[in-house]
């Protein structure tokens, strides 16, 4: 009778709690990664502003240099909020991570450029984006965790598959908004700071 029991507890959907997990991770995923793709798709447009002018190219490299630079503190961050994870829940570490990658990328949408402040501009600017890479590893690795410990242990590769699935639509959304802009918006106005950089970050 057991045995009996097991499979059909092994054949039963997920439950509402189960979904509601997966569903409220795959959010944080989504605009997690939404956030942390939208400079690499706009560099660009505003690589110029943060960096020494008269040099294009450079100033293109470093505003690349910069987003590689929140790729490379990810694994530190999910060091630092996996450990905080285990010491007070994956929820409360979740809602963190979403707080900080929140925060910086606002802060980024209104930054001074270097014609205002000098170096201070780029400095600025990668502090930031190694907050944003941090909070990314934190969550990519911490939302993963918290929805394998909410699945039943024969659905906990299905259930973790949706927070890969859903990062990759956060490319995807900052792809569409960015698009909306370039055709809605006039290609001077869309190329300024104004137009495109902090709409798209706001």
């Amino acid at each position: 009778m057991s045995a009996m029991a097991g499979t059909v507890g092994q054949t039963r959907g997920m439950s509402k709690d189960e979904k509601f997990v997966i569903f409220a991770s795959s959010l944080g995923t989504i605009f997690e990664w939404y956030d942390f793709y939208l400079y690499a798709v706009l560099a660009p447009f505003f690589a110029a502003l943060f960096f020494p002018a008269g040099n294009d190219t450079a100033a293109l490299l470093s505003a690349f240099a910069t987003y590689a630079a929140g790729f490379l503190v990810r694994p530190f961050g999910a060091v630092i909020f996996g450990r905080i994870g285990d010491l007070v829940g994956r929820k409360y570490t979740f809602l963190v991570t979403i707080m900080v990658m929140g925060s910086a990328t606002f802060l980024v949408g209104v930054l001074p450029t270097y014609a205002a402040v000098g170096w201070l501009a780029p400095i600025l600017l990668v502090s930031l984006r190694l907050c944003q890479g941090l909070a990314l590893g934190g969550e990519y690795g911490g939302a993963a965790t918290y929805v394998a410990e909410h699945a039943r242990p024969h659905e906990r590769g299905y259930a973790t598959s949706w927070i890969q699935t859903t990062a990759t639509l956060g490319l995807l959304l900052a792809l569409i908004i960015i698009a909306g802009c370039r055709e809605w918006m006039d290609a001077k106005v869309f190329a300024e700071w104004d137009g495109a950089f902090r709409s798209s970050f706001h």
